[in-house]
């Protein structure tokens, strides 16, 4: 989601009433969050974002109050798209209500991963920066139980009624599955499959769907049935 000039109401970043001066701390953000797709934070040189931005390093200093305040900044711009990406979920709920399991998965791990493309440097930079400020990650932490809480229910309604504890564990797993792998490739970039693969997000929904299909079959009545035969036999 592309921020807008006025909505950069966070601490320390100066508040701007004109226009111009509201797009050009727009433009000093979506620069180096861009930026930090190639170098680490600490590599984030301010000299280089301004001159990128046809800035002057007082003109960011006039807008930030420290590097760590423009960090704070990206990070909660990525935060609040995420939380806009959530209410797409609750939003979609009720159009979701004849989906399959199969399409549910996709459509959670598609926004997920689109949303982890778009702010991959800022999250790599957090991540990175969690050795010495592990504060710096808590919002993500919180995003990510968000994340299980709003796409819980769409997926235990089309796994079918009973043994909801055990279907909520099995998408509270699958969704440590998925987001530790992207984690992974954010910060390693192990392959076979990177962050920008059109393969990971189909392997990603796959992996989601079959870890889900597991739990419903280990759920089923007649598996059930199965299981205490043997246990009376």
């Amino acid at each position: 989601m592309r921020p807008r000039s006025e909505d950069f109401d966070f601490p320390g970043v100066t508040p701007s009433r004109q226009k111009r001066s509201r797009e050009m701390t727009l433009a000093l953000l979506q620069t180096g969050a861009e930026m930090l797709r190639t170098r680490s934070l600490a590599e984030l040189s301010i000299e280089a974002l301004c001159t990128k931005v046809g800035a002057t390093v007082g003109a960011f200093y006039s807008r930030f109050e420290s590097k760590e305040a423009y960090f704070n900044a990206l990070m909660a711009l990525a935060a609040r798209d995420a939380e806009s990406g959530l209410s797409r979920i609750a939003q979609n709920e009720r159009h979701m209500a004849d989906a399959s399991l199969a399409e549910v998965c996709r459509f959670i791990v598609r926004g997920i991963v689109g949303w982890i493309r778009n702010h991959e440097g800022v999250l790599r930079a957090a991540l990175q920066h969690d050795d010495t400020r592990p504060d710096k990650w808590t919002t993500f932490k919180g995003l990510a139980r968000a994340t299980v809480g709003h796409a819980t229910p769409p997926l235990l309604r089309t796994m079918g009624s009973g043994h909801k504890t055990a279907k909520m564990r099995s998408i509270a797993f699958g969704f440590q599955v998925v987001l530790g792998t992207l984690v992974n490739a954010i910060l390693n970039d192990p392959g076979p499959l990177s962050l920008h693969d059109d393969e990971m997000e189909v392997r990603l929904s796959n992996c989601l769907l079959l870890l889900l299909e597991v739990e419903m079959k280990a759920a089923s009545p007649k598996t059930s049935m199965r299981k205490a035969a043997r246990r009376m036999g």
